[in-house]
């Protein structure tokens, strides 16, 4: 990522902080019980979250044995069109010069799509 503006990550439940900049949603459903004045969210990018279908088989198997494929095959279907073209607005949002939050609904972050998101964000920004 930009040295100067990493790419920060929160959860929705948190109280949204100044240093936060623009916060983006990267969940594909709202979250339940959050209003919008509440979650303060600026952009909602359903298009850079994993398909209902990837989303549904990785939830199937709680033990954690899928995450490895469940990986691999988000990070092809961020190459996808659909999901290419939300990335690139995503680019476009770091690059503009101020903070940018993640902002999602998930329990555990560290084993969701959303490394995976930073991740892929950060290999296309240097790319470009």
């Amino acid at each position: 990522m930009s040295g100067s503006e990493p790419v920060r990550v929160r959860r929705v439940y948190d109280p949204p902080e100044g240093g936060d900049g623009t916060r983006v949603l990267v969940d594909r459903l709202w979250p339940r019980g959050v209003s919008k004045e509440r979650a303060a969210i600026d952009v909602w990018l359903k298009d850079v979250t994993p398909s209902d279908e990837l989303r549904s088989w990785y939830h199937q198997d709680r033990s954690g044995a899928r995450h490895d494929a469940f990986v691999e095959r988000y990070r092809t279907e961020l190459d996808d069109p659909a999901h290419a073209e939300a990335v690139e607005r995503l680019v476009g949002l770091v690059r503009s010069g101020g903070p940018v939050t993640l902002i999602t609904a998930v329990k555990d972050v560290a084993d969701s799509h959303v490394p995976v998101l930073v991740d892929h964000l950060d290999h296309v920004m240097k790319r470009t």
